[in-house]
């Protein structure tokens, strides 16, 4: 408020000397000739009286000579008036003028702050937003406040009789051997598979506590991928500390520094989680699964950091295959494209695939307005998915780029 009332006076300071210029202008234009010859005029006239007092004019010269001056004198009044009722005419158009052009500037501020601005949003300082994040990261929810908040998982199609009863005696086991390293360690990955992540990352805190400091960045990797997927891929304090053990034998490893990345976006600090993943987009492992969600994210990232940044060219088949379109009629290229998208929808739904081939054709199928197919193959990525985080987080961006409600 304190900003917009400084920015308002000076505004209307600025508006106040240009109306005043603007009528000085008009009314100075209108100063006529007429009036100097006005007082000529009327000095003329006191002239023929003093001659006449001194006997040096006759008094029908100087009757005549003041006739004729003083029609002179009505004539210059009477011009001096018409001058000054025009000067006040001009005055008052260069006040309206001024007026007009002072409204048409402060409307075009208001209107140009309306469009970009934030209109009764309080003031954001560095140093305010520094506090807030700060406030946000010591207190955010703890790993169990966070699964204990994540909803119910969606229905999965029941495991096979005989992996569950496989799975249910390896649980056995390493209950009853509690010190078997690598019953933990198949336990961990086991749980993970089948989406059970509290499970897993329950088991992982065990494997490291038998190996002690023989783990690995590997090892504490494990956990934390873990605990961010119990969490439904928020990474809570737990996982952050797992994560700098994975950097402390790491440093250069790429998962841990996306999981980072994405902790710090989580607690408004997108600098820094631009400053972890501009690396990752421009040198990092193309075909890593969080890639894409990396690549999506990253322009939102830089621009909330005061970064101008655009994210580089993926050059392959596709890029080439797009290029190779613009020299195509719209009827050749619609059909190379659909063709493109029944090709990959034949192969994911026989094959299957990565989340980034998935939101893919969500993406193609966007730009041809295929809203109900788009629709059922984000169904069915949903299910291929279940319980997969970084997959999940993909497939809900492509989808809402194809136009599809969550």
């Amino acid at each position: 408020m304190g900003y917009a009332l400084a920015a308002l006076g000076l505004a209307m300071l600025v508006a106040g000397v240009l109306i005043r210029a603007m009528v000085r202008s008009g009314a100075g234009a209108a100063v006529p000739a007429a009036s100097y010859d006005l007082k000529v005029w009327r000095g003329q006239l006191a002239e023929v009286e003093r001659d006449l007092a001194r006997g040096v004019l006759a008094p029908a010269d100087a009757e005549r000579a003041r006739t004729e001056v003083s029609r002179r004198i009505l004539e210059a009044d009477r011009q001096v008036r018409a001058a000054a009722e025009a000067g006040s005419g001009r005055a008052r158009g260069g006040m309206m003028a001024g007026a007009a052009a002072v409204a048409v500037i402060l409307s075009g501020a208001f209107g140009l702050y309306a469009w970009l601005g934030a209109p009764g949003y309080p003031d954001l300082p560095l140093k305010s937003r520094l506090i807030r994040a700060e406030q946000v990261y010591k207190t955010r929810l703890s790993q169990a406040e966070a699964e204990a908040r994540m909803p119910k998982p969606a229905d999965r199609p029941a495991p096979d009789p005989q992996e569950a009863a496989l799975m249910e005696k390896l649980r056995q086991a390493v209950a009853a051997r509690p010190d078997d390293l690598e019953g933990h360690v198949l336990l961990s990955r086991n749980e993970a598979a089948l989406g059970n992540f509290a499970a897993a990352a329950k088991a992982q805190e065990t494997v490291l506590a038998l190996k002690g400091r023989a783990a690995t960045a590997t090892d504490h990797l494990a956990l934390a991928d873990a605990r961010i997927m119990a969490a439904g891929g928020y990474v809570s304090p737990e996982a952050e500390e797992a994560l700098t053990q994975v950097l402390k034998r790491d440093p250069e490893n790429p998962t841990a520094q996306f999981y980072m990345g994405l902790m710090f976006a989580q607690n408004l600090r997108p600098d820094l989680a631009f400053q972890l993943w501009r690396p990752l987009v421009e040198h990092g492992p193309k075909d890593a699964p969080w890639m894409a969600l990396v690549r999506d994210q990253i322009p939102g990232l830089a621009a909330a950091a005061g970064i101008n940044y655009e994210v580089p060219g993926s050059p392959g088949p596709d890029a080439a295959a797009l290029a190779a379109a613009e020299t195509m009629s719209p009827e050749e290229r619609q059909a190379m494209i659909l063709g493109m998208v029944n090709r990959l929808n034949e192969r994911l739904a026989t094959q299957g695939g990565t989340p980034d081939e998935w939101a893919r054709l969500l993406d193609a199928l966007g730009k041809l307005g295929d809203k109900e197919r788009a629709l059922a193959i984000r169904d069915e990525a949903r299910r291929v998915f279940a319980g997969n985080a970084e997959a999940l987080g993909l497939i809900e961006a492509a989808a809402g780029r194809a136009g599809l409600q969550p």
